[in-house]
């Protein structure tokens, strides 16, 4: 039982702009009394998104051409704030397979990619320049490939960062931890039965 490997995304994008986005913002603590991570998808930005309506404007995320993107243009320090699960949960619900930005809290970073969705980083110049292309163009498909580490959409070709071991683990479809863990079942159930606590000292 393995994670699927995942070595290229493609789709349209969506850009929420501004740097220190925390994990409040993303998903409200509201939210955190869910047993299951089910529905939350639909709540994703859910207070800026109110915010802005109630303004008369309306957020990225309730644009219809932004409906269906599937990758998430960011700035700097996404994902800040408490560690909640959540709010990577939420993000992937409602569609994002993978979110490029200029840089992302360490944990919020890590619990992306125990859901499979990779975070890369970009330089400031070129997200501005990567924005700009799915603000202008709703319907440009965008491609990010973790082999190569580049990012294009028709004549835009921008490069990424990415750490090597999360990288590896896309590529080679270990991301999924609990997978990994289930694969390994029998082997855990031998190490246990041999421990002496778990079998009162024996």
């Amino acid at each position: 039982m393995n994670s699927s490997s995942i070595i290229k995304i493609t789709g349209t994008g969506v850009a929420v702009r501004g740097n220190d986005i925390d994990t409040d913002r993303i998903i409200p603590a509201r939210f955190l009394t869910k047993i299951t991570f089910e529905g939350l998808g639909a709540e994703v930005f859910t207070d800026d998104r109110k915010q802005l309506a109630d303004k008369g404007e309306t957020h990225p995320f309730d644009q219809e051409a932004h409906k269906n993107s599937s990758i998430l243009f960011v700035n700097k320090n996404f994902g800040c704030g408490s560690s909640r699960e959540h709010a990577p949960q939420a993000i992937k619900r409602h569609g994002i397979d993978c979110i490029i930005g200029e840089s992302y809290s360490e944990i919020f970073f890590g619990n992306n990619v125990a859901i499979g969705v990779p975070c890369l980083k970009v330089s400031e110049s070129d997200i501005a320049r990567l924005q700009d292309k799915c603000e202008q163009d709703p319907n440009c498909e965008f491609s990010v490939d973790l082999y190569t580490l580049e990012i294009k959409a028709n004549d835009l070709s921008v490069k990424a960062e990415f750490p090597e071991g999360a990288r590896q683990q896309f590529m080679g479809g270990t991301w999924d931890v609990t997978a990994e863990l289930l694969q390994n079942d029998s082997e855990i159930t031998s190490t246990a039965e041999a421990l002496p606590y778990f079998n009162h000292w024996k």
